[in-house]
């Protein structure tokens, strides 16, 4: 199968608004562990939590739970599905204004899109599956899924694996950027998730709106 252009797509910060759902996961997580006398550290606040958003996961829990053993990363891994999933159902969070709109519109123009998240494969197909996107993406690429070490090694194998000629990357973090600019790839960075000052300014172009995208990309006639 060969692909003459695509899209892909970061999800957290990029797509979902996560912070709404992620801050209060990670909380109920460390409860969890502190009740279970797995952790005994202090609870991270809340920017540092945000600033883990978007690194593989063996990079996050690294950073959260320094020094933590594999069987406690584990179960803090456990928590955070169960608490995610729960929170998503409980409707705490949302897509960014008229995402769904602008994948629609891609698509209608004849753009094959994918999602590329360092996130757990789980987490990435619930996500989809509540808000229902799964029939506007080709497919969901994540670390969890594919045990990727980075986010450049994700998108390589993506562009492989569907002999992508070619595609934009779409992300709010600088790995998102590293990774379309490490593989070829024209680059959009999102100034409305989570990106620290300066973290985009790699990207061929940065937006403040997620619907802008639609003028930054354009679809080769067949």
């Amino acid at each position: 199968m060969t692909i003459r252009f695509a899209v892909f797509f970061d999800m957290d910060g990029t797509l979902l608004q996560t912070e709404k759902l992620a801050t209060p996961a990670f909380l109920r997580t460390f409860e969890d562990l502190k009740a279970k006398k797995l952790w005994n550290g202090p609870i991270p606040s809340e920017q540092e939590l945000t600033n883990v958003l978007g690194m593989t996961l063996d990079q996050l829990w690294e950073t959260l739970l320094p020094n933590a053993d594999h069987e406690v990363k584990h179960e803090a891994n456990r928590f955070m599905l169960e608490h995610e999933s729960q929170l998503l159902k409980e409707g705490v969070t949302d897509l960014y204004p008229r995402v769904r709109h602008v994948l629609q519109e891609l698509k209608s123009n004849g753009a094959e899109l994918f999602v590329a998240s360092n996130g757990l494969e789980s987490y990435i197909d619930e996500v989809c599956s509540y808000f229902e996107l799964k029939p506007l993406f080709t497919d969901l690429y994540s670390a969890g899924r594919f045990r990727t070490k980075s986010k450049i090694d994700l998108v390589k194998k993506l562009v492989a694996d569907y002999q992508i000629e070619q595609a934009v990357m779409v992300g709010d973090r600088h790995s998102d950027i590293e990774a379309g600019r490490s593989n070829g790839l024209k680059t959009i960075g999102c100034d409305f998730g989570f990106a620290t000052p300066g973290e985009l300014d790699q990207a061929d172009v940065i937006i403040k709106n997620f619907e802008d995208i639609l003028h930054h990309i354009q679809i080769p006639k067949k």
